[in-house]
């Protein structure tokens, strides 16, 4: 009988020794002993190097040519899985170039495009009306500014810093379920509220890296930090995480919870990553990429 094979992080990932681990999350929960300003500011920022480290290859997960098209698949991305989307969109696109084409086409023919994400016909009409409104407001091109962006039907903070910080270059804190998480995990802020979120966030960072640092969170919440069971063992920044210990914090036990690239099995998927194989090129050679 061949023996089972004992899961193991990835090698590139900052290991931490648990002990340090588990009296950093005991220091930073003392409630006698609240952390200053400035101590908080500064074990962000090292987070955020380490994740860095963790996920050189971050970006956005939805595919895109345009601001119209990210803006797009990020409405269609509601209640489905990005990969989803990026198998769908190619063929949005391809029949509905830019807002005036998508605003004029068939519904039907929409509906039938998307059908595999579910909420069609829902999601058909938010579409629809949000090309409309770019072509009557915005002549038919994609505003770049955040209080423009937000008065588009069914575009919120989120979407628009999202659309921002990867379509424009304008540095923008995308608070979605992920990074809300991770967030409060991390002890940079106790809000719920995604606005109260991005508030107490941005004042941790300079402007220059809230775009990467929300990807970053993004990748960390999918792949370790997980909302029922964290893969604390294996996470990289364990040590700065008040929250150390909400998951196993055995490294096999916590190993066996990874997920897409860096779950057992997908090694060869991770070196393609950190080698700088773009995701559009891994699934036009069709490694799976869903968790």
């Amino acid at each position: 009988m061949v023996p089972t094979a004992v899961p193991r992080p990835p090698a590139h990932l900052r290991v931490v020794d648990p002990a340090k681990a588990r009296a950093g999350a005991a220091r930073r929960r003392r409630t006698g002993a609240p952390e200053s300003p400035l101590a908080r500011k500064r074990r962000a920022r090292r987070i955020n190097a380490v994740l860095a480290e963790a996920y050189p290859y971050a970006v956005a997960e939805l595919d895109f040519r345009s601001p119209y098209e990210l803006l797009v698949a990020t409405v269609l991305s509601a209640q489905t899985t990005d990969v989803r989307v990026n198998a769908t969109t190619p063929r949005l696109f391809a029949a509905c170039p830019t807002p005036r084409a998508l605003a004029e086409a068939d519904e039907a023919e929409i509906q039938e495009i998307i059908r595999p994400l579910g909420f069609y016909r829902a999601k058909t009409r938010a579409i629809r009306t949000l090309a409309q409104k770019i072509v009557d407001d915005h002549d038919g091109e994609v505003p770049g500014r955040l209080e423009d962006l937000v008065t588009l039907p069914g575009v919120g903070r989120k979407t628009a810093n999202v659309v921002l910080g990867n379509a424009f270059g304008i540095p923008g804190i995308t608070v979605d379920t992920h990074f809300g998480r991770l967030a409060r995990r991390f002890g940079w802020t106790a809000e719920e509220d995604p606005v109260k979120v991005e508030r107490d966030v941005a004042a941790l960072f300079e402007p220059r890296d809230w775009t990467d640092l929300s990807q970053r969170l993004v990748y960390h919440g999918r792949r370790i930090c997980h909302s029922r069971r964290p893969a604390c063992g294996v996470c990289p920044v364990a040590d700065l995480c008040p929250s150390y210990g909400e998951g196993p914090t055995d490294t096999a036990q916590a190993a066996a919870l990874l997920k897409y690239e860096f779950a057992p099995g997908r090694e060869e998927l991770l070196e393609l990553f950190l080698a700088g194989r773009s995701r559009a090129q891994l699934q036009a050679d069709g490694w799976p990429l869903s968790s």
